[in-house]
């Protein structure tokens, strides 16, 4: 079952790397009396993810603090080497916005949004997604019908959602 507004995303651990390593990040801790922003990408280094649905979430967020989003988080079924890598590659490092490897894809499984694309490479992927949740629960949720579409799920068409 996809995941819908009014609902609380599903507890997983996800992985980031941090000065000292690989560092555990539970999603009920990052959204905990918070408001976050979270989209995620069928893969790292993709075309639309990489020219369209990263810059898109740099290119807004100051709007999103503006609107008291704490942080912005892009997650992706990939390792956390990548993720590292992806984020200092596209400047969403450097912007602030976190980037954390859902390495298993139990978080997005967990939230129903997993696809296959076995001619391309991608297996147990995500859906390509843009979420705002305050305190864990979902209240703006923007899911793309196509994977290699950046619309409604991008900065932009989030920020004016909410």
């Amino acid at each position: 079952m996809t995941i819908s507004a009014g609902q609380t995303l599903p507890d997983a651990t996800l992985i980031r790397m941090g000065d000292g390593g690989a560092e555990s990040v539970s999603i009920s801790a990052l959204t905990k009396g918070r408001k976050v922003v979270i989209f995620a990408v069928p893969g790292a280094f993709t075309p639309t993810c990489h020219s369209a649905h990263v810059p898109s979430f740099i290119r807004t967020k100051d709007g999103f603090a503006a609107k008291g989003v704490d942080e912005i988080v892009c997650v992706s079924v990939n390792d956390p080497f990548v993720m590292k890598a992806w984020g200092e590659s596209t400047g969403a490092a450097t912007a602030g916005i976190t980037m954390l490897a859902d390495a298993d894809s139990s978080f997005t499984k967990a939230m129903g949004l997993a696809f296959d694309a076995p001619p391309v490479g991608l297996l147990a992927r995500s859906k390509r997604y843009a979420l705002y949740a305050e305190d864990g629960v979902v209240k703006q949720l923007h899911l793309e019908e196509s994977p290699g579409t950046c619309e409604i799920s991008g900065g932009e068409a989030l920020l004016k959602a909410i």
